[in-house]
């Protein structure tokens, strides 16, 4: 009887250390990874092109000096905002802000008596504010996004080619209009994601106005119309994401 109680007390005791040495396995385990989140701040660059497609009709003899000519830029910035994921749904508030090179847009027309008139118009920034919807698979988001954007104008001039005369026109400010747009965006880590974009701008009808003293078409009236700026980018963010930490367990 005694010989029986020593066997048990001994498996027993053997179960028991089994038991220890299994949680202290699963003390040391690794946690798992916690799903991606795309929630946070973000701040980041972009490169990429842009084109401009518009009318320019002077009042005076109704002729259009543009007739919607496209013209390629070269685009480059930055941007910032946030997301705020919400399952597989993602919400965020975006700017942009994007300098144009290459942006000499001329167009011309020939005036019975007056001669080659040329007609150019750069624009040299583009600032957008927009909201972003997105759906995200893991480090994957898909997204559309709307909202609003200023082109700003470095100046309206008109040179005559037969004189070689140049006259500036006034009211050469930002123009304003909505946006619409979309991407892709990949997060490569927990925290760099890059994208590729694509937005188009409608842009307001804008005058210029020729001064009543100038050499040629003094007070005539130049109006921009069907006026929109389409831009392609690719972007890098830094993504202060608030989902992602790994919380130690000791």
């Amino acid at each position: 009887m005694r010989k029986q109680l020593g066997t048990i007390a001994t498996v027993a005791a053997l179960l028991a250390m089994s038991a220890d040495a299994d949680a202290a396995d699963l003390s040391l385990a690794p946690l798992p990874a916690p799903p991606f989140s795309w929630s946070g701040f973000y701040v980041g660059g972009n490169l990429g092109g842009a084109w401009a497609q518009s009318e320019v009709i002077d009042a005076m003899y109704g002729l259009n000096f543009a007739n919607g000519s496209s013209n390629g830029r070269f685009l480059v910035g930055g941007q910032a905002g946030v997301n705020y994921q919400i399952g597989s749904f993602v919400i965020s508030a975006e700017t942009d802000f994007d300098w144009v090179v290459n942006n000499n847009t001329a167009n011309g027309a020939n005036i019975p008596a007056i001669g080659n008139i040329l007609v150019t118009s750069n624009d040299m920034s583009v600032a957008t504010l927009a909201a972003r919807f997105g759906f995200a698979a893991d480090h994957w988001l898909v997204y559309g996004k709307a909202g609003g954007g200023w082109v700003g104008n470095g100046g309206f001039t008109m040179t005559n080619t037969v004189t070689g005369t140049t006259i500036a026109g006034s009211n050469s400010g930002a123009s304003a209009g909505w946006l619409v747009g979309g991407g892709l965006e990949w997060a490569f880590t927990n925290n760099w994601t890059v994208k590729l974009e694509y937005d188009y701008l409608a842009l307001n009808a804008r005058s210029f106005t020729v001064p009543p003293s100038a050499a040629f078409l003094a007070g005539d009236t130049f109006t921009t119309g069907d006026h929109n700026f389409q831009m392609v980018k690719v972007g890098i963010n830094y993504l202060f994401n608030w989902g992602n930490t790994v919380v130690a367990r000791y």
